[in-house]
């Protein structure tokens, strides 16, 4: 099958999944681009290239000489580019899969020393603390140096007995987001760009089925883990 035709076909079906996605169907391929990158962070983040696919098609679908032969052919990478966002747009990665993992969580009146522990030997740097099963914060290395810095006149063992809740009070109120499980990785990214945005600087999302903190966690993506993303 010439390039042409598999980037045409491709080209269609993309098409059809972006109309599945909006209220008003009967809008052109680059309007509907354009209304969806507003709310829709796959479209959003593959936009500039389906703006540029489209006019591809319109070169190869309007200068044809006849059903046969196409004046234009496009080249490999750019078959392959738009098979690649189709699968993303189709069937996207989600967070579950990619960032499901054990997440350790403490109990507000747990120790210091136990969470400390934890650091060391797994070497991890988020915890979200709970009051049973109510979410109350993330303790963060932030968290906890600022915890010492007021401390800093009680140095001694005693110390590693304060409970968490302690610690607690001394990180950022609004360091972590919750999201579903089954929103794609790139709606995490966005969360993560967004809230740089308004000056807020994340630490974590935490992963429920549905992004109720109510739930249990399910996986956590942090900072660092967002950092690998391709974006």
């Amino acid at each position: 099958m010439k390039n042409s035709d598999v980037f045409l076909a491709t080209f269609n079906r993309i098409e059809k999944e972006l109309k599945t996605l909006l209220i008003h169907k009967d809008v052109g391929f680059s309007r509907a681009v354009k209304i969806l990158r507003n709310s829709n962070s796959l479209v959003k983040r593959y936009s500039d290239d389906l703006l540029e696919f489209a006019e591809l098609r319109n070169a190869i679908v309007h200068n044809k000489t006849d059903a046969a032969y196409a004046i234009a052919e496009p080249h490999d990478s750019i078959v392959d580019n738009i098979v690649n966002i189709e699968k993303e747009l189709t069937k996207p990665r989600i967070v579950y899969s990619v960032f499901a993992r054990k997440v350790f969580t403490f109990q507000e009146n747990e120790t210091v020393g136990s969470l400390l522990k934890i650091i060391r030997e797994k070497e991890f740097t988020k915890f979200p603390i709970y009051r049973e099963k109510v979410f109350q914060g993330l303790i963060t290395q932030k968290g906890i140096t600022n915890w010492l810095a007021n401390s800093i006149g009680q140095l001694n063992d005693d110390l590693l007995e304060s409970p968490l809740s302690d610690v607690l009070r001394y990180g950022d109120k609004e360091n972590y987001k919750f999201i579903s499980g089954n929103s794609s990785i790139y709606e995490a990214v966005e969360i993560f760009k967004e809230q740089i945005g308004n000056g807020n600087r994340l630490e974590a999302i935490l992963i429920t089925q549905n992004g109720d903190p109510t739930e249990s966690l399910v996986g956590i993506i942090t900072n660092w883990d967002i950092m690998r993303v391709n974006t």
